[in-house]
C-alpha cells in the first residue's frame, strides 16, 4: 500500500470516529484532544518496546506492538491533516535533508 492509500484509509477512519464521537459526544474531538490521545498511544508504545527488548513481561507483545504502531501511526496522519501539514511531502523533505547532512558529516 502506498502512502495516499494508508493516509486515505486513516482518514476515513478518523470520520468514522467523528461520528460515533457527535453521537456520543455532540461534538469531534479537538487537534488538542488527539494529541493527548497519541501521548497515551505513545506510552503505551514505549511499554511494549520494552517487552519486546525483554525488559518487561507483556503477553503477544508481537501483535501488540504492531497494533500499536499502527495507533501512532493512524494518530500522525490524522494529526497532519488537521493542522494542514502535507505529512508526505515533509517527510521526503527532512529525510532528503537529513540524509544530505550526515552524508556531509561522514565526508567531512
Amino acid at each position: 500500500m502506498k502512502f495516499r492509500e494508508l493516509e486515505s484509509s486513516a482518514l476515513q477512519l478518523n470520520e468514522l470516529y467523528e461520528k460515533v464521537e457527535l453521537k456520543r459526544y455532540g461534538r469531534v474531538w479537538s487537534t488538542t484532544e488527539l494529541a493527548l490521545g497519541f501521548v497515551g498511544d505513545v506510552g503505551d508504545l514505549a511499554k511494549l518496546i520494552q517487552a519486546n527488548a525483554g525488559i518487561r513481561d507483556i503477553d503477544d507483545c508481537k501483535a501488540k506492538l504492531g497494533h500499536e504502531l499502527s495507533d501512532c501511526l493512524w494518530s500522525i496522519i490524522v494529526l497532519a491533516d488537521k493542522c494542514g501539514i502535507d505529512l508526505q511531502t515533509e517527510f521526503v523533505k527532512n529525510t532528503q535533508e537529513l540524509t544530505a547532512h550526515l552524508s556531509s558529516e561522514l565526508e567531512a
